[in-house]
């Protein structure tokens, strides 16, 4: 198995787990709270810090998945070696976002570190709850790169978007390759 499938599947496991353990914590503190009058004091701040280890990561995922949405009508216009300069573009404005954010998280994990602040409700420090910062933004440079890699080896035209109107063309029409003109009823 190849460190990237090996990646793939530790990084979808760890969402859906982010996913399951948020749905029960809420569902169980709704039952506790309205059932029984009580609840877990700490239960709010975990889900809090689930969520941020889930958008964190999900970014990457969605890169990955080419989930992301966007407007290309302009690029998609443009002939293919300007299509893929302008990927290239987009991607290294987004490496250089995800360096300047990656350097904020591992400055801010530094100071929480040597502060030693413990979260508010879980006997935790903070600087370790909040390890989904630099994570989740080396992982998403680690995905724009391999974007980068794809758009400047021609395997792709340029940053890869969802595209919702295709594919809900394609679902509906069961065409493969709409192109506007053709009419499903």
């Amino acid at each position: 198995m190849s460190f990237r499938s090996v990646l793939h599947r530790l990084e979808e496991s760890i969402l859906a787990v982010l996913l399951c353990a948020m749905t029960v914590l809420t569902f169980s503190q709704v039952v506790m709270r309205y059932g029984f009058n009580a609840g877990w004091l700490w239960a709010l701040e975990a889900n809090f810090y689930l969520f941020g280890w889930l958008v964190l990561l999900g970014i990457s995922y969605g890169v990955r998945v080419k989930a992301h949405i966007g407007v290309d009508a302009m690029v998609r216009l443009l002939p293919a070696p300007a299509q893929r300069a302008v990927g290239l573009l987009v991607v290294a404005l987004c490496v250089l976002y995800t360096c300047l954010m990656l350097y904020g998280a591992y400055v801010y994990i530094a100071r929480l570190r040597i502060m030693g602040v413990e979260a508010e409700d879980i006997p935790v420090e903070r600087w370790v709850l909040s390890l989904c910062l630099p994570i989740g933004f080396a992982l998403l440079l680690y995905r724009l790169l391999e974007m980068a890699w794809r758009i400047a080896t021609g395997k792709s035209s340029g940053y890869e978007l969802a595209d919702e109107a295709h594919d809900a063309i394609r679902d509906v029409g069961g065409d493969a390759n709409p192109d506007g003109t053709a009419v499903s009823r």
